[in-house]
């Protein structure tokens, strides 16, 4: 099979459902297929080929799931996050090249004030009445696509977070994608029997590649909610029956929150499992949350360089460990020394190597020599984080290493004193940082949000925290919040935050 998008959605039946929903009818891979040759004909049309880039501006949906694989068959796909500033819009489309902005029907908003600045061509997507679920028309005058893309030709573009330092630009090649949606088909098993549930924001790696295209490259069915919304979850359950679902903590906590007003799962409705990925998940909350769905809770680990998916715990009967993100699930993963360029056992820095990973950073050489390396015949690139494997080739992070609580020369891991705090019977949810401090560098502090209807101090959660950690790792502040701040996907923040909070 070919290393392409397109191979990933070529052999399922034509009359197979492939992207539904709520209240719509859904889009059957015939009909996907057919939208994205017009796609291809209407992006020529507006002067966007194999080797040009599309930026996609458009709620969370199933037009954006659909726009995205259709662009990605055609041109490198650029979604970006409808919520953004015109001059963020500006920067993005610029930084990324984009020769075209696809646009909603009637949209006037930040994103087209952008592209007009930049003098960019801006198609419309418009949905027609009663029309299945994806299902839309450009605007563009149609003419014959030139030569489809290669393997080796991008296929999205997307940057990184930027948390500490100009967001990098990381092209994903066909190749890449293709490679990692059926890496996460095969650690899940899915088959053209699953239906997942999508709540991930279409604008991140996780709910393109883990969501869609690995539904779509299983010949199953993905179900596009317009985002996230616990209080719209349970009915979202009941209206799409999915098999699965994917989600970062953050909401899989939210899910748990409400779920103690409600007894179990929708009727008819029965999870295979639970996904989560794009941060760690508490062993605490893993623990609830597949006593609440009545289903095993699979976490992963992935990021944008990889194509998402790198590690992944396994489905039942093998084992699951809470706490750790599992075993190789695909590529090649191995530990790294931090400062050198060679493989080691123990504690370092996690390094990944495969077909899934990006070729590099685009136009910055100096972070792509300090990201990627050659060992053993390979080339491998450096993740960031930190950690080491178990006995059975399970991975456990100890935590970014640009988060690493540097206390006086001593290391405190955020996660490891986030999962103590996860135990106290009133914290529902927790974010460790470092705090600065004049003598030591840095001091260790934690964010908490407290249970409904129960309560706790700064006093009796350093208590708590001092019968169970080293006298170097304990909090020496804690701040209780009603809610702690969130990144654009859910995830939360933990660089700066000291900052954000006012406590620096």
């Amino acid at each position: 099979m070919s290393e392409l998008v397109s191979a990933l959605i070529a052999e399922h039946p034509a009359e197979a459902p492939a992207i539904g929903a709520p209240g719509r009818e859904w889009l059957t891979y015939g009909r996907l297929r057919a939208l994205s040759a017009r796609v291809a004909d209407s992006l020529a049309g507006a002067g966007i080929g194999a080797e040009d880039r599309v930026a996609i501006v458009l709620p969370n949906g199933p037009e954006m799931a659909s726009a995205f694989v259709a662009a990605s068959q055609a041109a490198a796909a650029a979604p970006l996050n409808p919520a953004l500033t015109e001059d963020e819009f500006a920067f993005h489309l610029g930084d990324t090249g984009a020769g075209a902005v696809i646009l909603a029907e009637g949209y006037d908003g930040p994103a087209l004030a952008a592209a007009e600045r930049l003098g960019l061509a801006t198609p419309r997507l418009s949905t027609p009445q009663d029309a299945p679920a994806g299902s839309f028309e450009l605007d563009c005058p149609a003419e014959t696509a030139g030569p489809a893309p290669g393997a080796g030709d991008h296929a999205l573009i997307l940057h990184t977070s930027g948390t500490t330092s100009r967001p990098k630009i990381v092209p994903l090649t066909q190749r890449n994608l293709h490679a990692s949606a059926l890496n996460i088909v095969n650690s899940l098993s899915l088959t053209s029997g699953d239906r997942c549930l999508n709540v991930m924001p279409l604008f991140h790696i996780h709910g393109l590649v883990a969501a869609v295209l690995a539904s779509l490259a299983a010949g199953g069915r993905v179900w596009c909610a317009p985002g996230f919304d616990a209080l719209r979850f349970r009915g979202w359950l009941s209206e799409a029956a999915p098999t699965w679902y994917t989600a970062v903590p953050t909401m899989h906590q939210a899910i748990l929150a409400r779920a103690g007003r409600h007894a179990g799962l929708p009727d008819g409705v029965k999870l295979r499992f639970a996904r989560s990925s794009s941060a760690s998940l508490p062993a605490r909350v893993m623990e609830e949350l597949e006593e609440a769905l009545g289903a095993p809770v699979i976490e992963s680990y992935g990021m944008t360089e990889a194509a998402h998916q790198m590690c992944s715990n396994p489905l039942p009967p093998r084992a699951r460990k809470p706490g750790s993100v599992g075993v190789e699930a695909g590529p090649l993963v191995r530990i790294a020394h931090e400062s050198e360029d060679r493989l080691i056992e123990g504690v370092g820095e996690v390094a990944v190597s495969g077909p899934n990973v990006t070729p590099g950073y685009e136009g910055n050489p100096e972070a792509n020599a300090e990201s990627f390396f050659e060992a053993g015949g390979k080339r491998w690139f450096r993740t960031g984080d930190q950690g080491a494997f178990d006995d059975d080739g399970f991975l456990r992070l100890t935590g970014r290493l640009k988060e690493i609580i540097n206390r006086g020369g001593e290391k405190v891991s955020p996660l490891e004193v986030d999962g103590v705090l996860m135990d106290h019977p009133a914290v529902r949810q927790v974010v460790t940082f470092a705090l600065p401090h004049d003598k030591l560098g840095e001091e260790v502090a934690a964010a908490c949000v407290l249970r409904d209807g129960m309560e706790a101090d700064e006093r009796g959660i350093r208590e708590f925290a001092a019968a169970r950690l080293a006298p170097f790792k304990v909090p020496r502040r804690v701040v209780i919040l009603d809610e702690i701040p969130k990144g654009a996907t859910g995830k939360l923040r933990r660089i700066g935050l000291a900052r954000e909070l006012g406590l620096a």
